[in-house]
């Protein structure tokens, strides 16, 4: 692993780093949301909300379409599981 490796997984300890996020995480993993349905399991504004997505999403662990006026996320499988490796091999090093 470089120090590109590092960087790039930092973004995501980083956005793991509020509980909220990770509770998301946690709602995705059982599948596609939109918006509107994340914001109804928590106690926070829709700005707020938008802005713990983009968190997730700048650092690629979560995907966005718009369909209508509404935006549905799911996770990006992919990058979870580079993520997953990552710790792996970090914590086998």
């Amino acid at each position: 692993m470089d120090r590109k490796d590092f960087e790039e997984n930092y973004k995501i300890i980083k956005a793991l780093s509020d509980v909220n996020r990770v509770l998301i995480i946690n709602y995705l993993s059982k599948g596609e949301l939109c918006a509107c349905k994340i914001l109804e399991k928590f106690d926070i504004t829709q700005p707020t909300l938008s802005y713990h997505m983009k968190m997730l999403s700048a650092c690629g662990l979560v995907n966005s379409r718009k369909e209508g006026k509404w935006i549905h996320y799911s996770l990006n499988m992919d990058k979870i599981k580079q993520f997953q490796d990552f710790i792996s091999n970090l914590t086998s090093s």
